[in-house]
């Protein structure tokens, strides 16, 4: 095992804030069911309700529109989902909207729930996206009729990191009286996140993204948005999601918001510089690589970049037995031999996906531990090319 961990996969997910770690540890004692009316219910509901308030005001949103689920992708698969409800009497429910729009970039959990959708008679239409990531509006304007129930963007791409212009995409799709959606997993306690000034309809975060735990994510529903449970048989969440709540994961999930709130301006600033540094390292050490992304409408801790005659696994792999943590894209999808359907979508070949890695740091990554990266990423891909038979053919 190599003597030190950098680890610079903060978007597959975060480590504990420690401020987080203590709450959560004080917290391993409180046992009560929020539901419950006795006092060890009561101290659950109580700081139940105090994280949902500190969720709401980060997002500018109102406590009552902001409901507690198991993940992100619980909470995207309920929005999306609720558009092939049956029922005649959910407020979901339309006999003409039956068609729903998002992009060909969307995280795997969107995707896959759209595919569902399709086989259950929903018309699903994909937006393209330019070479750098950013969504096609003018077909956006173009796709949506009066039969368009839904439009589902995301907010920041988890494996590029190019940022979508939410709040004029979900002016063009008000103007047509339909309902939008944004996936901001990756967006918010990264960038300001502003429910009211995006003009959202539902928006979906979570906690082991920014330094919170794993198993609790939220979905902010606009008051007087309709709304369908994913999860049924019980009243918790205003009886928009069943199940016991998860109050260890909330309590966890509410104090790093509180730290977010704190830290997140001045560590944009310092991610930005820590990320230029290693951009300009990697581009002046390596050749035959390109950047993958938005150069500027971009998370500040986000960059992808593709290395001409070197796998993507391989770098990974090197680059572990020298004590970095990459990844090669979405790590929902890292178990896969297919190549980024991101990186595809944005009209590269097969060939740069799988050259491609992600590297996406976070509040504990320093200048040094960039150095080194910068000092050893050059001999992993050097290594990597002076065994393959394609990248010399080609010089």
């Amino acid at each position: 095992m190599p003597e030190r961990l950098v680890y610079m996969d903060n978007n597959a997910t975060t480590p504990l804030h420690p401020e987080v770690k203590k709450v959560m540890i004080d917290a391993m004692g409180l046992f009560g069911n929020p539901s419950s009316l006795h006092g060890p219910g009561r101290e659950a509901r109580q700081l139940v309700e105090a994280a949902r308030e500190k969720v709401a005001s980060f997002i500018g949103a109102s406590p009552e529109e902001v409901m507690f689920v198991g993940s992100g992708s619980e909470a995207n698969n309920t929005v999306l989902s609720a558009l092939s409800c049956q029922r005649e009497r959910c407020k979901y429910h339309h006999e003409g909207l039956h068609e729903i729009i998002t992009t060909t970039i969307e995280h795997p959990c969107v995707l896959e729930t759209s595919k569902c959708l399709q086989e259950r008679g929903v018309k699903v239409s994909y937006l393209d996206v330019d070479r750098y990531g950013k969504v096609n509006v003018e077909q956006l304007q173009e796709g949506v009729t009066d039969r368009t129930g839904l439009v589902s963007v995301m907010m920041a791409n988890n494996e590029i990191g190019t940022i979508q212009d939410i709040k004029k995409i979900a002016e063009i799709v008000h103007q047509q009286g339909v309902l939008f959606h944004t996936d901001a997993v990756q967006a918010v306690g990264k960038i300001p996140v502003d429910v009211q000034e995006l003009g959202v309809d539902f928006l979906t975060l979570s906690g082991h993204k920014i330094y919170g735990p794993k198993g609790i994510g939220a979905l902010y529903v606009r008051k007087g948005a309709p709304f369908c449970p994913l999860i049924r048989g019980g009243h918790q969440e205003r009886g928009r999601r069943a199940g016991t709540e998860n109050t260890l994961g909330i309590i966890g999930f509410g104090k790093a918001i509180e730290m977010r709130s704190q830290e997140m301006e001045a560590e944009e600033k310092r991610l930005l510089k820590l990320k230029a540094t290693l951009r300009k390292g990697i581009e002046e050490r390596i050749p035959d690589m390109q950047f993958i992304g938005h150069p500027t409408d971009c998370l500040p801790g986000t960059l992808n970049v593709s290395f001409d005659g070197a796998e993507g696994e391989a770098i990974i792999l090197y680059l572990d037995l020298e004590g970095i943590a990459v990844s090669t894209g979405s790590a929902c999808a890292s178990g896969s031999l297919d190549p980024s359907h991101v990186i595809l979508a944005i009209g590269l070949p097969a060939e740069c996906a799988h050259g491609s890695i992600r590297i996406s740091l976070g509040r504990e990554n320093t200048m040094e531990e960039v150095e080194y990266m910068i000092d050893t990423l050059p001999l992993v891909i050097g290594k990597i090319r002076d065994m393959s038979t394609v990248y010399k053919r080609r010089q």
